[in-house]
This record gives structure tokens, C-alpha cells and sequence, in this order.
């Protein structure tokens, strides 16, 4: 693919104005942003919850009504929002104003890592041998920089940016976006997961930025004949974070085969669409965002 795209990895170690450019950098992302209303950063602090699903779901309730939403592929190594959302690879194109972020069929922009790289191809850095995790960080803490203020998103009522596991980009984030509006964190009910995301809204309340709520997914199997919700664990992630951290707890995701399905498939309109229980809750999640925070 070629794109245009800047590659991260074109940095001169004899330049002195190392500061100067990236002050540079940070005020294009706050001129791009301007129009943007709230960026809102979806995280975990531990893989494997469904966290990105979470934000691709939230992303097409928010847009299905009425919002104008851009949805930002924060996890450079393992992007997987453009198949959720059923966007092809190599869809990313330039405009006047900057690159132009593909679009799902709901209308959420998005830019991801995943329209940059081939298929199939891991992400690698041009890096010093000796040094290499030194470099590694100043570049992906560039390229989130790039997808911020290099991409035209135009006016936005919602830019939710979905984060990798871990903290250390939220902190980057939060530096690039001071304003940032909140989080939503995603766990799943088992205790490890419920310490790792503990650690994530204690970064989050240290830097005082607003929790806007929790969402606990497999949380269960719903029972087909009875409707009711089976526990996969004998824990309660959710609601004990929820206490602990004073913030709501937004939705709870039972098991979903059908969505499992219509994620590999790029599907999640149709899916959100449907009337089942957990289809609800996202909705009823999207309007308790949409009024700011809270539980529905």
C-alpha cells in the first residue's frame, strides 16, 4: 500500500529542535480537534476483555442515533476495529485537509493502524539495534499524534479513541488531548481482570479525569428459554469496581454467539439493530453517554 502515509520512523538524530517540532505537533492536534466536541478514550488496563468490540458497538449506537462519531484504532500492534465495523484494508485516502477516515456503515469515520500496514504484516520500527525500546515509544506515541491531528475528522459530536491494554497510553493520550472528556473502562467479571482494570481508573483518578462508567463483558449466558443471565464466574468484577471507583456501571454483556458472528462478519449494525437484551443495553449505554455520564 501506498498511501502517503508517514511511516514514524524518519527522525534525524542530529536535529537540536527535537522540543520545538513537537510542540509543533501538539498544537496541529489541537487545531484538528477543535471542532470535536468530546474525546472519550475506551479502556481496559487487560487484553482479551472485548474492549475493542465494546468501542465499535458503542461507536454505531452513538451513530445510529445521530451522532457524528469518529472512532480512533488506538492498539498500533493488534488493530481489529475496521473488521468489526466492515471496512475493507487499503480504503484510506488523502484529501486536501488531510487523510480522509473510511467510514462504516453507520457513519463512523475511523483510522486505525490496519489501513497503513498490510494484511497479514506485523507492525516493525526502524530502530537502533542497541536502543530499540527507547525509540519504539517516541514513534508510537507519534503515530497516535498523527492519527489525532493528521487525519480530517472534521466536526464530531464523539471521538472515541480505543486504547491498548496497559497505561501507558492513556497517559500519552491525556498529555496530547488535556481536555480529554473521560473514560469508559471494559472488564470482564474474574479477578484478574478486575485488578488490571483496578490499576487503569486508579492512573485515571490520579490524573482526575472523569470515569464515566464501567462495562462488565461475558458477563454470563442468557438463558434462551427463561431470559435469565447464568454467571461464567463466581466474581463480580463490575459491581465491585463500580463501588470502589463511585461510577456507574453502564451495561453488562452476556455471551453473545450471534454477535460473536456478526463482529468476524462486519455486522454490528445489523446486530445493534435486533431487540435482544444485550443489543438493548448498548443503546440504553449510548444515551447515558450521549447525556454526558450516569447510569441509564
Amino acid at each position: 500500500m501506498n498511501s502517503g502515509f508517514r511511516t514514524y520512523h524518519e527522525v534525524d538524530e542530529l536535529r537540536s529542535d527535537l522540543p520545538d517540532q513537537i510542540a509543533a505537533g501538539d498544537e496541529r492536534v489541537s487545531v484538528r480537534l477543535a471542532p470535536v466536541a468530546r474525546v472519550i478514550a475506551v479502556m481496559s488496563g487487560k487484553g482479551g476483555v472485548g474492549k475493542s468490540l465494546v468501542s465499535a458497538l458503542v461507536a454505531t449506537a452513538l451513530a445510529r442515533r445521530g451522532d457524528r462519531v469518529g472512532l480512533i484504532d488506538a492498539d498500533l500492534n493488534g488493530p481489529s476495529v475496521p473488521r468489526l465495523l466492515g471496512i475493507e484494508p487499503g480504503s484510506l485516502a488523502e484529501s486536501p485537509d488531510g487523510f480522509a477516515p473510511p467510514s462504516s456503515r453507520s457513519g463512523v469515520r475511523v483510522m486505525s493502524m490496519a489501513f497503513v500496514v498490510e494484511p497479514d504484516r506485523a507492525l516493525t520500527w526502524r530502530e537502533p539495534a542497541d536502543a530499540g525500546f527507547v525509540w519504539r515509544g517516541a514513534q508510537e506515541r507519534g503515530a497516535l499524534r498523527e492519527f489525532l491531528s493528521d487525519v480530517a475528522w472534521g466536526e464530531l459530536d464523539v471521538l472515541l479513541v480505543d486504547l491498548p491494554p496497559g497505561t501507558q497510553r492513556l497517559a500519552e493520550l491525556h498529555a496530547l488531548v488535556p481536555g480529554l472528556a473521560g473514560i469508559v473502562a471494559v472488564t470482564i467479571p474474574s479477578a484478574a481482570s478486575r485488578d488490571a482494570v483496578a490499576r487503569s481508573l486508579d492512573l485515571t483518578r490520579r490524573r482526575r479525569l472523569p470515569i464515566l462508567g464501567l462495562v462488565e463483558n461475558l458477563s454470563g449466558v442468557r438463558c434462551e428459554a427463561c431470559g435469565a443471565l447464568a454467571p461464567l464466574h463466581a466474581g463480580d468484577a463490575g459491581a465491585e469496581l463500580a463501588r470502589r471507583f463511585r461510577t456507574p456501571l453502564l451495561a453488562r454483556l452476556p455471551f453473545d454467539a450471534a454477535l460473536g458472528a456478526a463482529a468476524d462478519e462486519g455486522r454490528l449494525e445489523g446486530w445493534l439493530a435486533g431487540g435482544g437484551g444485550a443489543a438493548e443495553a448498548l443503546r440504553q449505554m449510548a444515551d447515558a453517554l450521549r447525556a454526558g455520564s450516569g447510569a441509564p
